[in-house]
Order: structure tokens, then sequence, then C-alpha cells
């Protein structure tokens, strides 16, 4: 009798090994929390790891480091390498990882980093000698996460640390649920407004910057375009303290200089720490529909050129604070609740209204999935903005026109709460966009999908921005099977209810333990 074919086995990326075993060893500590020990170990493992390269360099002694001392830390910050002290190296840290006082080893190597090194001043964590942390699952932890440069992987391991924290950022952020989403966006939102936006130059900005996601991919857009990284500067701010220094890291082990990547508690609006910036890109996932944003204290403020924005709101203060620090030729892409494009509240239609009769800014409009982000089930929109739709060298004139895209139809679920959008997602948009602005492109409307709208139509409708009032039905709109999509939804709800069952009958079963 002939053997089956052996089933192949899908070999899991190193990524996911990682987290895999690094989640493993959480026990009592919640996501938020273990979160910092983790990343702050993988920062503490890529400085040492660059430190060690340059290290063995000067120790060598050739060429231009004939005479040089490795033990001097001028010799690092010339060549941008972080100085690492000795008791804060990793070959020292991985030496005393079985010791039960490795907690306050690895706390006082953060100190001694950041004494050495004044751009991480006030960033590292230093949560490693707390009771709820036992001495030997930190001890795994480094013994773990030490096996990550491997063999010639030493050689990159910049990159591949760089890709684990990111990776893990994400998990993380699915891991806390509503409250991940307060530091992380989406990975396939974030590439969305990249690959739209293409910012190969200039200045890139993001007023609440969150983690950091979109300087990152905003540099890896360039090296995969083979660009030059130098060609670009960031600039950020955040007020969140924890979620600003979980970018500085996140910067910092990308080698992308984050020196203009402020961090204050008042906020962008009460507190501009880019008052004079006119940056080329904008890129932004502002938290949506805040309420308590200050906006009694700034009334008459410079930024609201197009109407006051109401104090219940931010949607529209954001919006502004977006144009007032775009350049002449900037281009901006922003996230936005849903119901900016068709609100009417306290004054939101007319400044609206103005966006796109009067300051000709609105380039295009994308209305994305549900389910789209982590801290949030309100749907939401991407915003595309350009200041010279009609003088640009490099873009068709579109200035009579928007480009409306309704994207709810795509992205694919990858757990019950949260979807994402593939690849293939991400291209059809972005080239649907570039298509329509770039001259060479070849733009044709698809009904339900997309429309060059003039913006006399746009006014027929009252300003309202909604992609599904323009795009129209899909051309098989009317082979809709109802039956079949009836009855696929209540087995998903079905489903729904005995996932929640179950997750209600382990939490009263872990009370009971507990009452025990």
């Amino acid at each position: 009798m002939a053997r089956a074919p052996k089933k192949e086995t899908k070999q899991e990326s190193l990524e996911v090994v990682l987290w895999k075993a690094a989640d493993k060893l959480r026990k009592n500590i919640d996501a938020a929390e273990y979160k910092h020990v983790v990343l702050g170990l993988i920062f503490l493992k890529y400085i040492s790891d660059s430190f060690d390269v340059h290290y063995q360099q000067l120790v060598k002694g050739e060429g231009e480091f004939v005479g040089a001392d490795p033990e001097d830390r001028d010799e690092y910050i010339a060549y941008n390498v972080f100085f690492v002290p000795e008791q804060a190296r990793w070959n020292y840290l991985l030496s005393q990882a079985k010791q039960t006082t490795i907690g306050q080893l690895v706390d006082a190597a953060m100190e001694a980093i950041e004494g050495e090194n004044p751009q991480l001043k006030g960033v590292l964590p230093k949560v490693y000698a707390r009771q709820n942390l036992d001495a030997t699952i930190l001890g795994e932890l480094i013994d773990m996460i030490g096996n990550i440069a491997l063999g010639d992987a030493k050689e990159r391991s910049a990159d591949v640390l760089g890709h684990v924290f990111e990776y893990f950022l994400g998990e993380f952020a699915l891991a806390e649920g509503k409250q991940g989403g307060q530091f992380y966006t989406p990975k396939s939102i974030v590439s969305l407004l990249v690959n739209m936006l293409e910012p190969y130059k200039g200045r890139v900005f993001d007023p609440c910057c969150g983690s950091g996601g979109m300087f990152v991919q905003s540099e890896q857009f360039v090296e995969a375009h083979q660009g030059r990284i130098d060609d670009i500067s960031i600039y950020g701010q955040e007020s969140n303290q924890t979620t600003w220094r979980l970018a500085k890291m996140n910067l910092a082990i990308r080698g992308i200089n984050a020196e203009h990547v402020k961090w204050n508690s008042e906020g962008s609006f009460l507190n501009d720490a880019h008052k004079d910036l006119k940056a080329d890109y904008i890129i932004a996932n502002p938290p949506f529909n805040v309420s308590d944003w200050s906006g009694e204290q700034l009334a008459g403020d410079a930024r609201w050129q197009y109407g006051t924005p109401p104090t219940g709101n931010a949607n529209f203060a954001w919006m502004q604070h977006f144009l007032f620090h775009l350049s002449p030729k900037g281009q901006a892409g922003v996230v936005l609740a849903k119901g900016a494009l068709t609100s009417k509240t306290s004054g939101e239609g007319e400044i609206r209204k103005a966006l796109v009769a009067e300051a000709n800014v609105i380039d295009c409009i994308v209305n994305l999935p549900a389910k789209l982000f982590l801290n949030t089930q309100i749907p939401a929109a991407l915003w595309f903005m350009r200041r010279d739709r009609a003088n640009s060298s490099s873009y068709r004139d579109r200035s009579g026109e928007i480009l409306f895209i309704d994207a709810r139809n795509l992205g694919h679920l990858i757990n019950r709460r949260s979807k994402v959008l593939s690849e293939e997602d991400i291209q059809l948009i972005t080239d649907t966009y570039h298509n329509w602005r770039n001259p060479e492109g070849a733009y044709e409307d698809v009904a339900g999908f997309c429309a060059s709208v003039s913006r006399d139509k746009v006014a027929e409708l009252d300003y309202v921005l909604t992609p599904g009032r323009y795009v129209g039905l899909a051309d098989d709109e009317d082979e809709f099977d109802f039956k079949e999509r009836f009855t696929a939804l209540k087995a998903e709800f079905e489903a729904q209810l005995v996932e929640e069952a179950q997750l209600n009958q382990a939490i009263v079963e872990n009370l009971a333990k507990v009452m025990v």
C-alpha cells in the first residue's frame, strides 16, 4: 500500500517563534506591562550588538582605527553608535541571567546606558526588579533574545532586531486590544498611507506619532525603492510619555534620527513642539472624536483658517493643524473617523465645505473596511490632501475633481475582532490613486469601487464626502445572494456566542480558583 504523501509543514518566521516563546513566559504579567520588559531587552540587545561590532573594529586597530581606545566613548559617538558601559553589555548580563539579582542588574544597565547617551535620557524602561517579574522568567527571556542574532545574522542583527521589535509592537497591541490601539496603528494602514503618498524626499511629520510606525514605514519605503534615507527627515510629537519612549526605541533600533520627535504632556494643540515647521509630507492617525481637547482655550487660534472647530470634537482641529503645517507643495494622508465625511454639527459642515470649495486641498477619500483598528469599532476613512493641486509639475491637474475609493469590501479577518488589508488590497488602492493623479496613469471609474467626481457634483450633494454616495453599485450587485449571506452571518454570530460562552466559563473557573 502506497504511503500518503507527507504533509508539508509551514516553517514559522523567527518573529513568530520568538513571540510565542516570549508570550509563554508572561504568566501573571499583563500585556501592557510585559511589553516594556520584552521590548526593552530587545533594544538592549540591539545597542549591545551595534556597540560590539564597532568595539571589535577598534580592538583590531587597523586603518582609521590605528591607536584607537576601544573604551573611549568618543570613538563611538563619532560613528553614531551608542556607547555601552561594561556592566550593561549583553554578554555580561547573559552571564548573570541565572542570578536572583538579574532584575537589579538590568535596571542598572538601563540607567548606565542613559547616563552615557544623553539622547536616550528618560527613554529606557527600568521595570526589571519589580516583584511580579520572576527572576527565572527574566533569565529565560534574556537567553531567548540572546539567540536572535546567530551565525551570519550577527552582521545584520540591527535589521533582524528591528523586524522583531516592530512585529512585537503589533502583537502586544493585539494582546492589549483597545488600549493597544493608543500606541500602535496597524501596519497595513500605515503601509497604505505611505505607499499612496510616496515620501521619497523632504520633511515627514506626524504630530500624534504613537510608537513611530509612520516613520519606520516611510524609511522602509525609501529604502525599498533604492532611494537615499538621508533625503528624508522626520518630525513628530506625542503626549503620552510611555508611548514616546516606545517611539524613541523603535526609531533608534532602525537607525533613524529621532532628535525631532518630541514629547510634552500638553499635546500638539496646546503646546505645538514644531510651531514653524512646514512639512512636505504629513502622515497621521489622530485619536477619533476626542471631546476633551481644550478647544475652549484655543478660540481664535491661527490654525483655524477654515472655521473654528467645535470644542466637543477634535476631528477638524486635527485636520486644520495638519494643513497649517503643510508646505506650499506638501501632501498629507491622514485617518479620521468616518463621521467627519458627513457631520454638520457645530460648524463641521462649513469647515468641510471650505476645505473643498475654498482651500481646494481634498485630493482623495478612501472609505476603509470595518475592524481594522484595535482600539475602536468606529468606521474610518483616509483623507489625502495636496496644497498645489493645479500647478504641480509632477502630477495631473485634478484641481476640479476628487477621487473617491470605497474599499469597505477589502481586507480579511485575522481573528474575530480584527481585520487587515492584504498586500494585494494595498496595491489595488494605491494603483487606483496613482493612475488617477500621475500623468502616465490610465485611470477608469469602476462601479462600486472608485469614481473621479467634479467639485460641482460634490457641491450639489452639500459637500458630503462619503465615497458610497459617488461610486454607485458594483456591476454584479444584482447577483447578491441574500439567503447565502444571511446563512453566513448567522453561522458567524453563533460561533461568536460559543466563543464568548467559553470565555465567560474560563473567567468563572479562574475566579473560583482565586476564591479557594
